[in-house]
């Protein structure tokens, strides 16, 4: 692997993810796409939830309350990424749950106005993350937590290339579509590098049963959702991409959540 091209996708993947400041130097020459850059989405992942993970952490060594402890977590990972993931999961609920065609679904998912579908799929999502990680912040020591947080940002950051890769654009003039498809190669590895940075980085505090329960949950939900997806507009949008990251982080903060 060439290693400054590695860096340099994984600088163009933490500014593509966040709102985290990027060196220019990495876009030098940069046409824009991100067919090879995914692979760095599992590693960016990781990166980008740093913040919030030490944080986590901070709280609870100091005895903060785990509700407490779970919104705040939330607050500063949702103002690193600009709820860029928020949005699409509110826009994807409101044009599939109110489109009652592939057209109509396919205009609602890109008005920017939040719907009743929208809305209550962002509070169910704030709601059971923060149940989740209000558990782990019991259940798991501080460094423990900050660890799981890292290890669940990378694992759903690896959701959103899979479902990227395995179904086509919905329409041809989207964000989606106008960075490129990920290439094989890229996906692969992304999908190797993000398994062994979840399985790494949860093994030392959890257990082999919550580690694959976790892991089959967030395959399940994107297996799940891929299929409504394909169902109501036939393929991916960039609102479709950044709801599998969230659809794939409850998953899995729930899955340990309930066997830790």
């Amino acid at each position: 692997m060439d290693i400054p091209s590695f860096i340099d996708d994984t600088a163009r993947s933490v500014a593509f993810l966040s709102r985290l400041p990027v060196p220019e130097r990495h876009f030098a020459g940069h046409d824009g796409r991100l067919s090879r850059a995914v692979r760095a989405f599992p590693l960016a992942g990781a990166l980008i939830a740093l913040p919030a993970a030490a944080f986590a952490a901070i709280l609870a060594a100091v005895g903060a309350p785990p509700a407490l402890l779970a919104f705040a977590t939330l607050a500063l990972a949702t103002l690193v990424t600009g709820a860029l993931h928020e949005d699409g999961l509110s826009d994807s609920a409101d044009g599939i749950g109110g489109g009652r065609d592939r057209e109509g679904a396919l205009a609602i998912m890109k008005d920017s106005r939040a719907g009743a579908y929208g809305v209550v799929a962002l509070v169910l999502s704030f709601g059971l993350r923060a149940a989740a990680i209000a558990g782990l912040a019991a259940a798991l020591t501080p460094s423990g937590l900050g660890m799981a947080l890292v290890a669940v940002a990378a694992a759903s950051r690896t959701a959103m290339v899979w479902h990227w890769s395995l179904l086509p654009p919905a329409r041809r003039d989207g964000v989606a579509a106008s960075v490129g498809e990920p290439q094989p190669a890229a996906t692969r590895l992304a999908l190797a590098s993000g398994t062994a940075l979840a399985v790494v980085l949860l093994l030392p505090h959890a257990t082999l049963f919550s580690l694959v329960l976790a892991l089959a949950g967030a395959l399940a939900a994107v297996l799940g959702f891929n299929r409504v997806v394909m169902g109501k507009i036939g393929g991916h949008t960039g609102d479709t991409i950044g709801a599998t990251q969230q659809l794939a982080e409850a998953a899995l903060l729930f899955a340990l959540a309930l066997t830790l």
